[in-house]
């Protein structure tokens, strides 16, 4: 049973050419993850999901408002019932970001990587039950799919994207380092 709570999840590619997956290990287990946080007042899904990888990982770029796909992520409850540990499910909306460009990350220690896709579903599955690490799997290849199809719509219209082309789900992200921050970069 998912709680109701959805969390905004940010999926970060750049497609030069191959597409590749930005990732961020986490602190405490070292698995390799994309960016997620909790839903902010006030603030879309997209943003929220904005907001964490630039946090986490220092982008700035390009999101789409909608949710490419949603999924359930189970974790762990560190409260214990009758000595078992309880799962609680989490409902994921992820969200494809496209990385323009990358600046120090605001959370430190955070090692974040440029993945190929074959390379990221292997870093998503490793240390991960085989039923999340399938999930990750879907995720991808739902991401994929979502990016080849942004791919043809705006190349069918021009080679490149105008600003407020209809056909161009991605958006501008609109959270930008502090001026005094960026000069310290």
């Amino acid at each position: 049973q998912p709680s109701s709570t959805l969390f905004p999840y940010t999926t970060l590619f750049r497609s030069r050419g191959a597409i590749e997956f930005l990732l961020v290990q986490t602190r405490g287990s070292g698995r390799w993850i994309f960016p997620k946080g909790s839903a902010e007042p006030g603030l879309t899904h997209a943003q929220a999901a904005a907001i964490e990888a630039f946090e986490e990982a220092g982008v700035h770029g390009r999101i789409e408002e909608v949710a490419f796909v949603r999924y359930v992520c189970r974790r762990q409850s560190a409260r214990r019932s009758a000595g078992r540990s309880a799962a609680k499910s989490l409902a994921v909306s992820a969200h494809l970001c496209e990385v323009r460009r990358l600046c120090n990350p605001k959370e430190s220690n955070r090692n974040r990587t440029w993945f190929s896709v074959e390379a990221t579903i292997q870093r998503l599955r490793e240390g991960r039950k085989n039923e999340d690490g399938e999930e990750f799997v879907r995720v991808v290849q739902q991401a994929v799919a979502r990016i080849e199809q942004l791919r043809s719509a705006t190349s069918a219209v021009s080679d490149r994207p105008r600003r407020h082309d209809p056909q161009d789900g991605l958006h501008r992200v609109q959270f930008e380092a502090p001026a005094e921050t960026r000069r310290r970069l």
